[in-house]
């Protein structure tokens, strides 16, 4: 799986519209002299930024970048800035702010053709703000931790996936999606077992059922459906434990 992505947004500003202000460049290396002539020259603040994040010193990267978004910030520029800017936060690991970042973008753009990249941020942000939800379930109230950033994160890359089959980024989406939906799937497989334990049958069904219908595919179908069984036959439903039974045999056969 990938787990970054270049940025196909980037493109070359307009020469001489790269007119920065002398904040942007304090705290680089050189004299006072040395950051006057950076200021004449158009081109240095986009490619110091740029040298920046190649050299992931995403910090310089960031002051740059909003420091052009605040000095443009109704221009033609202001979309490609916040495009990396958004970039940055994410690199940087400031989650929330690439999230709002992402979100200001699709809100003043809805057209945009790289919409799709903002939502693509956006995911990549949920999907690594939270990565080892599955870890921690163990010795903790699970019901009180539920996986949240998971789940948004499949929800958002599947909506890229859907509205954006073309997407460069469609195919990296497709493939989170499948590690999310397996997580996830075992989640809910984990509270139901949880419930199933304690007694709460209908509320165990519900989980493994839901597990079922939301991550169809996931590799702990199977494990959802012996849960059903078994809740189904405490509750005495048996004609209901017959045909999960049943469904268990027809797409696990090795396994019922």
């Amino acid at each position: 799986m990938r787990t970054s992505t270049g940025l196909n947004a980037r493109r070359c500003f307009p020469l001489l519209a790269l007119v920065v202000l002398g904040a942007i460049l304090s705290g680089c290396a050189g004299t006072e002299e040395e950051e006057n002539a950076m200021l004449r020259d158009v081109t240095t603040a986009y490619e110091t930024a740029q040298r920046s994040m190649q050299n992931q010193n995403y910090r310089r990267a960031i002051q740059i970048y909003e420091a052009l978004q605040a000095r443009f910030p109704f221009s033609d520029l202001s979309k490609q800035i916040q495009l990396e800017l958004m970039y940055a936060y994410y690199k940087s690991h400031r989650q929330e702010q690439a999230i709002d970042a992402a979100d200001t973008f699709m809100r003043e753009n809805p057209t945009h053709p790289r919409v799709d990249y903002a939502l693509y941020i956006k995911a990549l942000a949920y999907f690594e703000r939270d990565p080892g939800f599955l870890e921690r379930w163990f010795n903790k109230d699970i019901e009180n931790r539920p996986p949240r950033d998971g789940e948004l994160s499949f929800s958002l890359l599947k909506r890229l996936v859907e509205r954006y089959p073309a997407s460069p980024y469609a195919e990296d989406a497709r493939q989170r999606m499948v590690f999310l939906k397996n997580r996830l799937a075992a989640y809910e497989n984990t509270v139901a077992q949880y419930y199933l334990e304690r007694g709460a049958y209908v509320a165990a069904i519900n989980r493994a059922k839901g597990a079922l219908e939301e991550y169809n595919g996931a590799n702990s179908n199977h494990e959802s459906l012996v849960i059903m069984i078994e809740a189904y036959e405490e509750l005495g439903m048996t004609k209901l434990a017959a045909d999960a039974r049943q469904v268990l045999e027809s797409n696990f056969p090795n396994e019922g």
